[in-house]
């Protein structure tokens, strides 16, 4: 479990990097605040992602889906507030490092993808 956790996190700071490196707008500090912001954005996803994803639902319904965008942006945005070193500079740099970010994520999940199912 924490393994699984561990490399999940790994591969959001490897998203995380990817976008500071090809998305303007997005910038990190250093190599110990990317791991933070793997592990923080981790965590609001975690806890806070689920709530603001139940309050958006009639929003995210009548987009299609497409609106999940716009959430996962504002809750790198949120990591971005919280943690001094890495900043996020709107919606659209946002946006995009939330796509390259899930990306990097997505595929991390296929990397530790489970065969029992």
């Amino acid at each position: 479990m924490l393994a699984k956790f561990v490399v999940r996190a790994v591969f959001a700071a490897l998203g995380l990097w990817v976008a500071s490196v090809i998305v303007p707008g997005v910038h990190v500090g250093d190599t110990g605040t990317l791991i933070l912001a793997a592990v923080l954005l981790g965590v609001v996803n975690a806890l806070v992602r689920p709530v603001v994803f139940i309050l958006t639902l009639p929003l995210t319904v009548i987009t299609l889906g497409l609106f999940l965008l716009v959430v996962n942006a504002a809750m790198i945005g949120l990591v971005a507030w919280l943690l001094r070193g890495f900043t996020v500079d709107g919606l659209i740099p946002g946006v995009l490092a939330a796509i390259v970010t899930g990306v990097a994520s997505w595929i991390g999940g296929m990397a530790i993808r489970d065969d029992r199912r």
